[in-house]
């Protein structure tokens, strides 16, 4: 009889050879891209063959991009009742994370009420830590909009009622329950419903990433665009404040909005670390240990696959070669820049009209509140409104991917989206000295990407990012599908 040790003892020595064997080829392709990459972008860029690229018309891109005839609308296109007089209980949730990812889970919670026939009751935004905010959703949304907006939704209230029993007042205790990450519309219509019928209210926390995107139902893709661009509007002195600090930028002509993503948090969970002094590499490793999952990170290899968020320095080198110049005004949305000035420096001199919501706000209104949830609703709403968003970090950026579905709903407002893995072997060369055809090797990439226009969204970006088609509409459409609803006009 063979014992059990000795079988799996094999099993794991098998899989360590192949986990062996894997590291190995992973790191020599790693290798490949590091020595080969530069080379082919060197090739491809600089030979008198390849037929030069011609300039980007500048003009074009403070206008909105091409909408090839597609409009936004979300309103309903089949049979959507209003929501029944008797619902099957309350639904409470606790939205955690920055002020960008509690609005996408505010959107998820009005489709899971709708989902299981709730009476939603407000959500609960976290006291956030970061940003050490507690302004809750009465202190930045506008309640009676919200509510006014999706009452042919869902059925929403403030805060759960109390009820009178045998001549008693009592309180509805909500059953807690976790849902799973990223969970399907199933779990919902089982799980979550039969606790919510048997205790008459839950509440589900965290709720960050608890209903799937992708759901094969373009009504409910729909119900999410009407609360994220309809319903959820702040309060009106964030509006007005927002609106001055664009009408002050605009009064001197176009103006460009940057989400500048230089920051500790993000440097420290992209694990780019090789730019910084042994101090503040000393800082950021310290915050990675404390934040986020131990995991062998190389620079040189980060690097190469675009992991790395642009460094301000060439961010301007982009803008440089896309054409624009010293007299371009932009709007930073950023929070404390890791690195300080010296990082700073090598933009400002290519663009040193640089304005953020402290620098135009005259009223001093956000002196005592830049870092709170309030300065990032203005940041958030300025950067809607200006003519032309640049995100440097929009892969798990909340803010950037957010203000990009919001601005493609808005009429196709002209976005920048640099293609940090195909520059990142553009701008390796420029380090290593071949300069020769940079800014043309720049421009090759950048007109491989979309401008704003409406587009496939293809995994991994993200339904809040990229909304269409669901959300948009044809007056002339081949596809019935697509044909703007009569009478919609958003």
């Amino acid at each position: 009889m063979r014992r059990p040790v000795e079988g799996t003892t094999f099993k794991k020595l098998h899989h360590k050879q192949v986990k062996q064997a894997k590291g190995l080829l992973y790191k020599l392709a790693i290798a490949a891209v590091l020595l080969i990459a530069p080379t082919i972008y060197f090739v491809a860029s600089y030979s008198p063959t390849v037929e030069s690229i011609s300039e980007v018309d500048v003009q074009k891109l403070w206008d909105a991009a091409d909408s090839g005839g597609w409009r936004p609308s979300s309103v309903p296109r089949s049979d959507w009742p209003p929501p029944p007089s008797e619902s099957n209980g309350y639904l409470r949730v606790r939205c955690n994370g920055g002020l960008n990812q509690q609005r996408t889970a505010i959107c998820n919670a009005v489709l899971a009420a709708r989902i299981m026939n709730a009476t939603l009751v407000l959500p609960e935004l976290d006291a956030n830590s970061y940003w050490h905010d507690d302004s809750g959703f009465q202190g930045l949304y506008d309640v009676d909009h919200f509510i006014k907006t999706l009452q042919n939704d869902v059925r929403i209230v403030e805060s759960i009622p109390e009820i009178k029993k045998n001549g008693k007042t009592k309180k509805i205790k909500a059953f807690q329950l976790r849902p799973p990450r990223d969970a399907p519309i199933k779990w919902y219509t089982t799980t979550a419903l039969e606790k919510m019928k048997e205790h008459s209210a839950i509440y589900l926390t965290p709720f960050s990433h608890r209903l799937a995107e992708e759901i094969d139902n373009a009504e409910y893709q729909r119900l999410r665009c009407r609360v994220n661009y309809h319903a959820l509007v702040f309060k009106p002195h964030i509006m007005d404040l927002s609106h001055k600090i664009v009408d002050k930028l605009r009064s001197q002509g176009h103006f460009m909005s940057i989400h500048l993503r230089f920051e500790m948090d993000m440097l420290s969970f992209a694990g780019c670390f090789d730019i910084f002094s042994p101090e503040e590499q000393k800082i950021l490793k310290k915050y990675r240990k404390e934040n986020f999952a131990e995991k062998k990170l190389i620079y040189s290899e980060r690097r190469a696959i675009g992991k790395c968020p642009l460094t301000p320095e060439e961010v301007g080198l982009i803008l440089r070669a896309l054409g624009f110049d010293n007299s371009t005004r932009i709007y930073l949305a950023a929070g404390e820049l890791f690195g300080g000035e010296r990082f700073m420096k090598p933009f400002r001199s290519m663009f040193p009209l640089l304005e953020n919501h402290s620098t135009v706000d005259s009223s001093n209104e956000l002196k005592d509140n830049t870092q709170g949830l309030i300065g990032s609703a203005v940041d958030y709403m300025v950067c809607l409104l200006s003519d032309i968003f640049m995100p440097t970090y929009d892969g798990p950026s909340n803010f950037a991917n957010n203000l990009l579905g919001h601005r493609l709903y808005s009429g196709f407002r002209t976005a920048i989206r640099p293609d940090r893995k195909g520059l990142a072997p553009v701008f390796i060369d420029r380090e290593k000295g071949r300069t020769a055809g940079f800014e043309e090797a720049v421009r090759r990439v950048m007109l491989k990407t979309n401008f704003g226009g409406p587009h496939k969204r293809v995994s991994p970006e993200s339904f809040y990012t990229n909304s269409w088609s669901e959300c948009f509409c044809q007056t002339s459409a081949s596809n019935p599908a697509d044909r703007c609803p009569d009478g919609s006009d958003e």
